[in-house]
């Protein structure tokens, strides 16, 4: 008795001095908004206190307290970013304080990085909490230690220093102390890389230790190459790995560019440049050609604080994963290197080689668009960002730690000032230093809408016709819309589902017969005309759906239609790759149906490497430390072999859908109105068979001719359409596609068998 009588006397006490025991009344989240101004959020309503009940430390004084509902706005002395607080709320317990809105405080227009300035060497970097910054000068990459010298810091959080001399062709990186806590990761004893590093030497290692190389070589001759940029609407892009086109000896890349940048632009070779020229496309989009962190942590190391268990191949191939955002990889020149242990750029020779990639796919009439990664950085190695300022760069959770709606462990914070400048910067220098003629970028719903719109304002200021091109989802939002409103295109994922289906196990689309995802025949009309905002759709332009079927991320088309149509089973062993490889003539109908539903329909086209041919992603046996070998592959990003390189004798082998391809491509861009008819030009026609699509395209632009196109998803029954008056000839069908004649004077009902389809044009009277 007496013991619970205790008990309840303990309890009054502590709901009465303000302990709330259920837990609602706890401070959430504390951060630093101004020099004067600190929130404090409460799991529930916020308590009624007075000064004497709050208290921070380190000296800081609260002279008010204010608030509403669950947020206490105090107003304190002047609060140094460079120092670390902590607050304690009578009956709410303590906290530390994030720095927040304060450090929006600071911004510098001074050009950061190294520059030549009055013919000496100036450097800076941002790092407004540090309270030491030095550089550390090395006169070879290699070097252990280098010279130390001393930077100071101005009002605007820059750390600057100007040094005499020549230091071409050596090499620096920073030192960077700051206030010590829990969650800071401020480390004087490492060299970080500059974040505007030009050019980077890295070690083959996870923790990518980098150095930055003092470049003042010769002039690239660009030879008079002004860029390319054709309009979006005219758009056939090829999504490529830099490394994936030559890597595989019958590429006919010699053996020491196999891989290279210098590979890729070989002429009179099966692979790389010539093999993509042939095809006919007029833009390549590079998977992530900015350095990255390309080698992970070794797989299941024991003696590791964070233990790989995901990746046996401890290697990132596909470059998502960025660590420089103005160097080139130099894991794809001359200089480069993979060997353990080893330095990788070594000469800064990217520099020069994927300047010289640009200049020779623009002769060729190719445009150059990169893949660029602004939403995350580099996840396990010496990232600069991280050790320059974690609080700053990074979107963190009220306890300071990282988040990661990305899936890829941290996430950057493109809404600060100065990353915000980064980001612009960065593209703007590829645009001017290598030419680049358009941007396609990860993940770009993390983006935040300020820099969208500082992103679209300056790099058209630079090139009107910029090709902005977005990843329309990504950390919990998903939209095409806001980004067509600013003029961009993005990716229409609406009909890649629509027409391939989902997943090729029970989400199968057009092309196999069935209206899985919402599909319907409405919808397969929407795509037609470019998914458009005025019929639901999100585009308002049909020139801002980049249509596609196929991406570097999961399965290949060729390997969903592998499964799809049940010809390899889920979870089978391949033990004949080559065999695998050869399209059966169910496959190759399939293909062929969603190519011709690809290039007829309004909107940019986007094919990935190796979909010409149906390319199938095996899980290569060399060297492999996977139980999967053998399996297909839908997630590859970390193999650099076999599983991954393109391999021109299947694309041999399949010439027949590699064929048809090109003449689809030489369709439309002999034909406009397959890229510029408006919705108004399309006129439906009756088919009387389920799943099948048929429409004349009356084109309002002058010298074109009328065109039907009919396309039968029914995998068993044929479909007839009736065509509307005159005689036609077809320039498509089942076996054939190009702009030359197959049969001629067709008129009156037309018969489209299963899987199949046909375009026609009319024949001039």
């Amino acid at each position: 008795m007496k013991k619970t009588l205790w008990i309840i006397i303990w309890l009054f006490y502590q709901l009465s001095s303000g302990n709330d025991m259920t837990g609602r009344n706890k401070i959430a989240s504390a951060r630093i908004q101004s020099k004067t101004a600190i929130d404090v959020v409460f799991t529930g309503p916020a308590p009624a206190v007075s000064l004497s009940d709050v208290s921070i430390s380190a000296g800081a004084g609260i002279l008010e307290i204010g608030g509403n509902g669950s947020v206490l706005r105090l107003r304190t002395t002047p609060l140094d970013v460079r120092q670390n607080y902590r607050i304690h709320v009578k009956g709410a317990g303590d906290r530390d304080l994030l720095p927040d809105g304060i450090l929006d405080e600071f911004m510098s227009d001074k050009p950061l990085g190294c520059a030549i300035e009055n013919g000496n060497r100036s450097f800076r970097v941002f790092a407004p909490r540090a309270v030491q910054v030095k550089l550390e000068l090395f006169g070879h990459f290699d070097d252990p230690f280098g010279e130390i010298r001393e930077m100071k810091r101005d009002g605007d959080g820059v750390w600057e220093l100007t040094l005499e001399g020549a230091l071409s062709g050596k090499w620096y990186g920073y030192r960077i102390s700051g206030p010590a806590g829990e969650n800071e990761m401020f480390n004087p004893d490492l060299t970080i890389t500059d974040p505007y590093s030009p050019a980077m030497v890295t070690r083959n290692h996870y923790l990518h230790q980098g150095r930055t190389q003092i470049q003042e070589g010769p002039a690239f001759d660009w030879e008079g190459d002004g860029g390319f940029c054709p309009d979006l609407e005219d758009l056939v892009i090829y999504e490529m790995h830099m490394r994936d086109m030559t890597a595989n000896p019958n590429s006919g890349a010699e053996p020491m560019k196999r891989g290279t940048y210098l590979g890729l632009v070989e002429s009179g070779k099966p692979g790389g440049i010539d093999y993509i020229a042939s095809l006919g496309v007029n833009a390549v989009e590079l998977l992530p050609v900015q350095e990255f962190g390309n080698i992970e942590i070794d797989y299941k190391n024991p003696m590791l604080k964070l233990v790989n268990d995901w990746n046996p191949y401890a290697r990132n191939h596909w470059g998502y994963m960025t660590t420089g955002f103005f160097a080139p990889e130099s894991y794809y020149a001359s200089d480069g290197s993979v060997a353990p242990g080893g330095w990788s750029g070594s000469r800064g020779s990217g520099m020069y080689e994927l300047k010289e990639v640009v200049k020779r796919l623009h002769r060729r009439g190719i445009a150059v668009i990169m893949d660029v990664v602004y939403n995350h950085v580099s996840n396990y190695d010496l990232n600069p960002f991280k050790f320059i300022d974690k609080k700053y760069y990074f979107r963190l959770d009220d306890n300071g730690q990282f988040l990661s709606a990305s899936g890829c462990g941290n996430d950057f914070k493109t809404e600060r000032p100065m990353a915000r400048r980064l980001i612009v910067e960065s593209l703007l220098h590829w645009m001017k230093e290598y030419h680049v003629d358009g941007f396609r970028f990860d993940l770009a719903t993390m983006i935040d809408g300020k820099t969208l719109d500082v992103i679209t304002q300056e790099t058209r200021r630079m090139n009107p016709k910029v090709i902005l091109i977005a990843e329309p989802w990504g950390g919990g939002r998903y939209g095409q819309e806001e980004f067509s409103a600013r003029g961009w295109a993005a990716w229409n994922d609406w009909f890649r589902n629509g027409v391939k289906g989902q997943n090729p196990r029970d989400g199968l689309g057009f092309i196999f017969g069935r209206w899985q995802g919402g599909n319907s025949p409405e919808s397969l009309r929407h795509f037609v005309t470019g998914t458009l905002k005025v019929s639901g759709g999100p585009f308002h332009r049909s020139a801002h759906s980049v249509n596609y079927l196929e991406s570097h991320d999961d399965e290949t088309l060729g390997d969903f239609i592998r499964i799809g149509t049940g010809e390899v089973k889920e979870g089978q062993v391949i033990t004949d790759v080559d065999a695998n490889a050869k399209l059966s003539p169910k496959q190759l109908a399939i293909h062929k149906l969603a190519a011709l539903f690809l290039f007829t329909s309004r909107g940019p086209v986007m094919v990935h490497a190796g979909q010409e041919f149906g390319r199938s992603k095996v899980v290569a046996s060399t060297d492999s430390p996977e139980s999967r070998v053998g399996h297909l592959d839908r997630n590859s990003y970390n193999k650099d072999n076999e599983t991954n390189w393109i391999n021109y004798r299947h694309s041999e082998m399949n010439r027949e859908l590699r064929d048809y391809y090109r003449g689809l491509i030489d369709i439309r861009k002999t034909h406009p109105a397959f890229r510029r008819s408006l919705p108004e030009s399309v006129r439906f026609l009756q088919t009387h068979s389920p799943l099948s699509l048929a429409y004349l395209l009356k084109s309002e632009i002058t010298g074109e001719p009328d065109f039907v196109v009919a396309l039968n998803g029914n995998p068993d029954s044929t479909a007839a359409v009736r065509l509307p008056e005159g005689k036609w000839f077809s320039i498509v069908d089942g076996a054939h596609a190009g702009t030359g004649k197959i049969r001629q004077g067709l008129s009156g009902e037309i018969v489209i068998p299963a899987c199949s389809g046909m375009a026609l044009i009319r024949e001039s009277h």
